[in-house]
């Protein structure tokens, strides 16, 4: 009977022991080889190394040599935390570097102002003049029509922006087209009378030249020669009437296509629509607005030009 002390057990159990073959993966450090152990309870089990003592030894077996100590680093551990330790210091020397550099580039320290903030509350807050006022846009106007007329398109409603020259609406334009219309077609007739009178001054004027020519060769009498001046001085009258006609259908057709314009509601300035008074269907009339019809269509304001109009007191 043998004593055998394990490594971790605490307790001295009697074991009794069989010498087994010697394996080459399984000795003993103090040995001959391992044992097979049968401890009381009727277990066997294989120790890959155990000491034997005699019973008078009372000191334990080291065997702390055969423990896997899972705590310690190894080696490829050391090897790559080193790697990462020189890798971090090479980073911060480039940092190090760059900040120095940019230091040095803009050429010496940075100027910073400094300024006190104090905390301000209504409470402590001190006021030199209190005023009630309004913010009017100092350029403003009621956009009307110049022309008579139901209202038959309305491009803008409130809060739009628009341009100078942009169309905000057109009132009924048929008869005032039509005007201008037949002002053309009398320009185009005057053009036409023009060229006729042009002729006939002109065969006139061969005329007149023939008969003076006859009359120095004793050819044509003297009253021939006056009738013949006479048509060529009536055909060059009615050759300066139809151009004055003419000029007449010119200033006429110009006056239709101004009646025309005149039905299209344009911005004056590029602004904001404020307000709208007409609807489609409503009569427009310019300064003549009523229950029946309506003088201005929109309220166009130019709101860069806003500004802060208030009644101070003076005491």
């Amino acid at each position: 009977m043998r004593e055998l002390h394990a490594d971790g057990v605490g307790d001295v159990l009697p074991v009794q022991e069989r010498p087994l073959a010697p394996h080459p993966h399984l000795f003993g450090r103090y040995g001959p080889g391992p044992r097979r152990l049968t401890v009381s309870g009727g277990r066997s089990r294989f120790l890959g190394s155990i000491m034997e003592t005699n019973p008078t030894e009372t000191s334990r077996a080291d065997l702390s040599g055969l423990r896997i100590r899972r705590d310690e680093p190894r080696a490829g551990d050391r090897a790559g935390k080193g790697r990462r330790r020189a890798i971090l210091a090479v980073l911060a020397a480039a940092g190090a570097a760059a900040l120095i550099w940019g230091f040095l580039a803009r050429g010496g320290p940075i100027e910073v102002e400094t300024a006190t903030v104090v905390r301000l509350s209504p409470a402590s807050a001190q006021s030199l003049l209190t005023a009630t006022g309004y913010v009017v846009a100092q350029r403003k106007a009621d956009v009307a029509s110049k022309g008579t007329g139901r209202l038959e398109v309305l491009n803008v409603v409130e809060g739009d922006r628009v341009k100078a020259g942009d169309i905000i609406g057109r009132i009924e334009s048929d008869d005032v087209e039509a005007a201008l219309a037949a002002a053309r077609a009398a320009v185009r007739q005057a053009d036409a009378e023009i060229v006729r009178a042009g002729a006939l001054r002109k065969e006139a004027k061969l005329s007149f030249d023939r008969v003076r020519s006859l009359k120095d060769q004793a050819l044509a009498s003297e009253s021939d020669l006056d009738a013949a001046e006479a048509v060529y001085e009536s055909a060059d009258a009615a050759t300066r009437a139809a151009e004055a006609s003419r000029a007449a259908a010119e200033a006429n057709a110009r006056w239709a296509e101004v009646q025309v314009e005149n039905t299209y509601i344009r911005a004056p300035f590029d602004g904001t629509v404020l307000t709208k008074y007409a609807d489609v269907g409503e009569v427009v009339a310019p300064l003549a607005a009523s229950a029946s019809s309506r003088g201005a269509v929109v309220t166009l304001a130019d709101m860069g030009s806003l500004q802060v109009e208030a009644d101070v007191s003076e005491s």
